[in-house]
């Protein structure tokens, strides 16, 4: 039971939902979640660190970037949670549309690959 409180708790919060809901369409490093959120690193790094401690996400090293996505046993069930029972309230969710766009826009640009030159 500690466990799903847990889960739920982590999904409390709006800039993890939006964040889960990425991660379910993409694995993104935080730079790719900076641009397509519009937040500042340490926003977003304390909020993957709270989801990390849920057991939802977890990280790999990808040369020098640090990607991130769900876990693939808590992938089902935040699909069927956010993605089947929760999805006419996110398809009417301006905030969500605007994220999905960036997230294509982001993926366009392939983030990892330009910032590595600068």
């Amino acid at each position: 039971m500690k466990k799903v409180a847990e889960i739920f708790k982590a999904l409390s919060d709006p800039t993890r939902l939006r964040i889960i809901m990425l991660l379910l369409e993409n694995d993104l490093c935080v730079c790719e979640l900076m641009y397509i959120l519009k937040m500042e690193q340490s926003r977003i790094s304390h909020q993957l660190r709270f989801l990390k401690y849920a057991s939802l996400v977890e990280d790999r090293r990808d040369g020098r970037w640090i990607i991130y996505s769900i876990l693939k046993e808590k992938r089902k069930l935040l699909e069927l949670i956010l993605k089947e029972a929760l999805a006419k309230e996110f398809k009417s969710r301006q905030e969500i549309k605007q994220d999905l766009k960036n997230l294509q826009l982001c993926l366009k640009k392939y983030m990892r690959k330009v910032s590595s030159k600068i």
